[in-house]
């Protein structure tokens, strides 16, 4: 199996035709890898802006791209018609830093293209969460890409950041010092259609008590100290993502401020609760 390693940069832009924002692509870097590691090609690209005619200043800042730039670049299917040619017949597996990239790539394609699947894409791996679970780091703290450089030993400085060849380079050779053929395994992912309506999903706050999908058990509050089932003595108020009530265990006259919080994902509700006591 050869490696592509890709980055993509973008812009966020208004689309009138559907009145709201898009990040669309401006910018593709790649560098192909063999089954050794080895590199074998890289690809870079500047892509002419079909939606937006103007950089936002922070991209500006960033990439030190200009107008004229996204202007007079190579069009979006014709950019990725080479890229696939560049990719070849071979089993490929795609990675990036995070999956953020192949969603923009899976909305410029719905967008540009009308079509909601990416042609070259069979096999992913996110090496962001990868790389986490390399250094058993906590999976809610996510690394950015200089950090993880840093972590391992490689300078940061040596790369072009903020432009789509520079990082690809830097992810790649990320990729490469922490390679590790069973662990990947575990972390490439099939392109089919549970890859792209997973990766799709957009999770969300529960901000209706009555909700199917709020767990009534985790309303309720048993008291810190004794165990014994607190009353309630406030409605549920939605507040900042949370439910917020008050509670009184008479056993141990101690009144909880109790916040819960419900997140629908694709496979379920996360849960949370914050538990404090109540000031006098």
């Amino acid at each position: 199996m050869q490696y592509i390693v890709m980055d993509l940069e973008w812009n966020n832009v208004y689309v009138k035709k559907t009145s709201r924002f898009m990040n669309e692509i401006i910018e593709i870097g790649a560098v192909k890898l063999n089954s050794d590691l080895d590199t074998v090609d890289t690809f870079s690209c500047i892509i002419r802006s079909q939606i937006g005619r103007k950089l936002r200043g922070s991209v500006k800042e960033l990439t030190h791209l200009t107008n004229a730039d996204i202007l007079t670049g190579t069009s979006f299917t014709k950019t990725f018609s080479h890229f696939r040619k560049w990719i070849g017949n071979e089993e490929t597996c795609v990675i990036t830093w995070g999956d953020s990239d192949i969603r923009v790539l899976i909305e410029n394609y719905s967008y540009l293209n009308g079509i909601n699947t990416v042609p070259f894409l069979s096999n992913y791996c996110d090496l962001q969460k990868y790389y986490q679970h390399f250094i058993k780091s906590d999976h809610g703290q996510q690394i950015g890409l200089v950090n993880a450089a840093v972590g391992i030993g490689l300078n940061p400085d040596l790369y072009t950041h903020h432009r789509a060849l520079g990082d690809s380079l830097l992810t790649s050779d990320i990729f490469e010092q922490i390679f590790d053929e069973n662990l990947l395994k575990k972390e490439v992912l099939v392109c089919d259609k549970d890859f792209y309506s997973r990766l799709m999903f957009k999770p969300h706050i529960i901000k209706t008590i009555d909700s199917s999908f709020v767990d009534k058990k985790r309303l309720e509050h048993f008291c810190e100290m004794c165990g014994s089932s607190c009353k309630r003595i406030s409605k549920w108020k939605f507040s900042g993502q949370f439910f917020k009530a008050d509670f009184y265990c008479d056993k141990c006259n101690t009144k909880y401020n109790i916040k819960v919080r419900f997140k629908k994902t694709y496979d379920g509700v996360d849960y949370k609760k914050v538990v404090s006591v109540a000031e006098d």
